[in-house]
């Protein structure tokens, strides 16, 4: 049993928790994608095209599999049938994996815009590369999810303790049950979890280094003290700030991935962990884990909007009916004094 008996109180708080974050879900994931399909610069940034697709796999678990949990959780039964049962199963590991692997791209992307030359980027970073990985994102899932789930894989060798837990003989009630064995354990949470989030680790320790490199590269420039005329305007001064403003970008994300991993990290750990001592982790606690890892689908569009000064802004743009506000300043109109200095071959601007 996912829930064990909530008394009537318990159930109200857990329906008014629930309901909270499911809205929260389905409005802060539409508002990113509005947020991206009305913006034009937005639509520029290649790295918005997997939030984007990201926000829409948010928004399908907001929308297809939280309220049915929800409906189960608090009834404390499950009244849709096994075959529906098996599909709400199977599109949960679905999304949930197109999440994480959505946001191991979005690392990659970071990387190689960061660590990387320009050139190395757009060759790397093509159009249709974008579009192989965005369709990776969603087919690879699906070899661990319809696939095992509906030819009943994940299952073999337990289906005894299966069918002993659907059913309450006390309560006459009906569950549904999502059990697996050791492989098929494994295998799921190493391909949804395990390997993208040693590649995201790989990409923003690398994004860190050069950070932490540019950063000694102002303070060596500060250091100088070079005068500035106001009058120079070098070519290489939208460089700098394109530098600067992708590492501004990759923190934000860098905290995006962390708070994922904080949210599911917990529960594919239990994943693993409970075929091998005979299936004993108590329901409850399956059930925290799973709806921690829920949370998360409503938590990125509230991340975008306080750590991303391109998306508050289209935000505010949106919910404030286009207030002319909150509209981006011209940059032509722009005159920033500035100075510039050359270190080991390249060309730096202080404003």
């Amino acid at each position: 049993s996912s829930s064990e008996g909530f008394g009537v109180a318990e159930k109200i708080v857990l329906l008014t928790f629930i309901s909270a974050v499911i809205l929260m879900a389905i409005l802060g994931n539409l508002l990113v994608m509005v947020a991206v399909c009305r913006d034009r610069q937005l639509r520029k940034i290649k790295t918005n095209y997997f939030i984007v697709s990201l926000a829409f796999a948010d928004l399908l678990v907001s929308v297809l599999v939280m309220p049915f949990g929800a409906i189960e959780l608090v009834q404390d039964n499950w009244i849709y049938g096994e075959m529906f049962c098996l599909v709400r199963t199977s599109l949960d590991v679905l999304l949930t994996t197109a999440s994480i692997l959505h946001l191991c791209c979005i690392s990659l992307d970071r990387y190689y815009a960061i660590c990387c030359q320009p050139l190395v980027y757009r060759n790397k970073m093509t159009p249709l590369r974008i579009a192989v990985m965005l369709g990776g994102c969603w087919v690879i899932p699906t070899f661990i999810s319809f696939l095992p789930i509906m030819q009943g894989w994940n299952s073999i060798g337990i289906i005894d303790l299966i069918q002993q837990r659907q059913f309450n003989k006390a309560s006459n009630s009906t569950y549904c049950i999502f059990m697996v064995n050791k492989p098929y354990a494994i295998t799921c949470s190493v391909v949804a979890f395990y390997i993208p989030f040693l590649l995201m680790v790989l990409a923003y320790y690398r994004i860190y280094v050069t950070a932490r490199e540019h950063a000694h590269q102002i303070q060596v420039l500060q250091r100088a003290g070079a005068p500035t005329d106001g009058r120079q305007q070098h070519p290489d001064q939208h460089s700098t700030h394109r530098m600067k403003t992708e590492t501004k970008a990759a923190k934000t994300l860098c905290i995006i991935m962390g708070c994922f991993c904080l949210c599911w990290a917990p529960f594919f750990v239990t994943n693993i962990v409970d075929p091998f001592i005979n299936y004993t982790v108590p329901g409850k606690l399956w059930t925290a884990f799973l709806w921690l890892g829920y949370i998360n689908s409503g938590l990125n569009p509230f991340l975008y909007a306080f750590l991303n000064k391109s998306f508050r802004r289209a935000f505010l743009i949106i919910l404030c009916c286009g207030d002319e506000r909150y509209r981006r300043p011209s940059i032509l109109g722009q005159t920033v004094p500035c100075s510039t200095t050359t270190i080991n071959g390249s060309t730096h601007v202080l404003r």
